[in-house]
């Protein structure tokens, strides 16, 4: 079996995304490790829906951590110079009036329409709204970073998705442990591959037709 990327590695490929300045919200999972592997230079100012604007990564020992320092997706965070507290409405309220630059959201089905369903899993009678709606369709780029398939080896990236809806058309890019796909008008745009596979063999783990990008590389990071 081919090497994937781990998750550390596609966090590190998804922050060098992160453009100097921008307010990015990272969602559960995946997306939350971003926030340790903001390119040096770089200043990033990562936003929370529970109130916290300014803060820095996942600490990496368990005796730094503060326990009243815990993001929405409840991680812990590492405080910055220059970090704020305030009600969660306020916060809603910066990603419904569009203020927040990225959002990295994980999925459990992404479509070639860029429709997004990570909230719920109905065969299980689970599911967690939380922000993702409103992050889904209040920031101005929404990145998804996950695992290509499931554990069990089904397809995430569909012609249509299965699962209930978090929003329609949000996405923009997808990170996966064996690609990187732009969602354009004319489908999915196939821009990256982790190092070692080929377009056809990631085609095979993808329900849509890849449209091959003129400049397609590997990943580098």
């Amino acid at each position: 079996m081919k090497e994937r990327l781990d998750r550390q590695t596609i966090a590190l490929r998804v922050a060098k995304e992160f453009p100097d300045g921008a307010v990015v919200n990272l969602g559960a999972g995946i997306p939350t490790l971003a926030a340790n592997f903001v390119p040096e230079g770089r200043t990033v100012i990562f936003h929370a829906e529970n109130g916290v604007l300014g803060f820095g990564g996942v600490p990496e020992k368990t005796e730094d951590e503060n326990p009243y320092y815990l993001g929405a997706n409840g991680l812990p965070f590492s405080a910055q110079p220059g970090m704020s507290f305030f009600h969660h409405a306020d916060s809603f309220t910066m990603i419904r009036g569009r203020h927040i630059d990225i959002t990295v959201l994980g999925a459990l089905q992404v479509s070639e329409h860029g429709d997004l369903a990570n909230w719920t899993f109905p065969e299980r009678g689970i599911g967690n709204i939380g922000g993702a709606m409103d992050l889904a369709s209040g920031c101005a780029s929404v990145i998804i970073a996950m695992e290509h398939v499931t554990p069990k080896g089904q397809l995430k990236i569909l012609n249509n998705c299965s699962y209930p809806l978090t929003a329609t058309g949000c996405v923009d890019r997808i990170f996966t442990d064996i690609a990187v796909i732009q969602v354009t008008p004319e489908g999915l745009v196939l821009k990256e591959t982790a190092p070692g596979w080929t377009p056809e063999e990631v085609q095979s783990y993808t329900e849509p037709k890849l449209i091959l990008a003129p400049d397609l590389r590997e990943i580098e990071l």
